[in-house]
């Protein structure tokens, strides 16, 4: 039976599913990192960028408000279904790993068994949520699973796993885009590619938390690959973002010019690129926590965006 009483390390201190969560349902939730909703956030927020850059161009439906809600549970979902695929694939890493021995799976919490019936329940409910959509939705969330069964191996044979995290996380961008208007278009792949590269730099400074127990047993990370170059590569993440999402608003906006929707919307893109430039003046990368606290900080800069562009689409 799973351990209901044992605990996750790095997860924060007093969260919910420690306090409040049914004692026999604490460590698969603990697997599906329940406790650590920053996850659930880095994944939703590119589909609200994708909802609000759709009602950019068309202006926003009554259907909009179930998408936005839909996408919520579908992130919670399926980030605990990628996890749990995760943590199967790296039960022997994490096991290797000082701050993710503790998990479920390499601590004994839950068995291998269980862990996969739990990812399967999840895929299955999210998978309700994606029939509710339209064709093109539908087949570019059932693509998105050949990236997240790729991601866990990418670290065995690539520097730079976080392209692969960057093309799973932000594939929401695409298909909320597509939910709204019916297709992708030359906005949408621009903000998919904003998001991945938004991915790489706040994922490269997660790695950098993992960098010396990584180069003990050959995992492979951007962290590792800048070393004490990762500054200037992080710079250029946020230029590359700012560029990329800024390109995608004008396109967007190319066929009805409105100049206060596009002045307004570019100044959400100008704001998510300083706050993201805020954080490195604290970031330290040799220090942990300062590595976590700033890559949790991108849930709050990944929600202006959003926020510009969804006043925009309706100014």
């Amino acid at each position: 039976m799973p351990d209901a009483e044992a605990t996750v390390s790095d997860a924060p201190a007093g969260n919910w599913v420690d306090l409040y969560a049914p004692a026999p349902l604490r460590p698969y939730l603990r697997l599906s990192r329940a406790d650590r909703p920053i996850g659930t956030w880095l994944l939703l927020l590119p589909c609200f960028w994708g909802i609000a850059l759709a009602a950019l161009e068309t202006g926003f439906k009554t259907w909009d408000l179930w998408l936005a809600v839909s996408c919520a549970v579908g992130a919670f979902l399926m980030r605990g279904a990628g996890c749990t695929w995760n943590d199967i694939s790296d039960r022997d890493i994490d096991a290797a790993v000082a701050r993710t021995r503790s998990r479920p799976l390499p601590s004994g919490q839950v068995r291998v068994r269980g862990a996969m019936i739990w990812m399967v329940l999840q895929a299955l409910i999210a998978a309700g949520i994606l029939f509710s959509y339209n064709h093109t939705a539908i087949l570019l969330g059932v693509a998105s699973l050949a990236l997240v069964a790729i991601y866990p191996f990418a670290k065995r044979f690539t520097w730079w796993p976080q392209v692969f995290l960057g093309l799973a996380f932000n594939w929401g961008a695409l298909l909320a885009f597509a939910a709204h208007s019916g297709a992708v278009d030359w906005p949408a792949v621009l903000l998919y590619a904003a998001g991945i590269v938004w991915t790489l730099y706040y994922d490269t400074i997660y790695a950098h938390q993992d960098r010396e127990d990584d180069a003990m047993i050959g995992v492979k990370s951007t962290a590792r690959l800048f070393g004490a170059n990762t500054r200037p590569w992080l710079w250029g993440f946020i230029a590359g973002t700012v560029v990329l999402m800024g390109l995608a608003v004008i396109l967007a906006l190319a066929d009805k010019p409105d100049l206060p929707a596009l002045v307004l919307a570019l100044a959400g893109v100008w704001a998510f690129g300083w706050h993201m430039s805020l954080q490195m003046l604290r970031l330290d990368i040799d220090d942990p926590a300062s590595c976590l606290k700033v890559f949790r900080a991108n849930r709050n800069a990944g929600f202006i965006p959003a926020l510009f562009l969804a006043i925009a689409a309706v100014v």
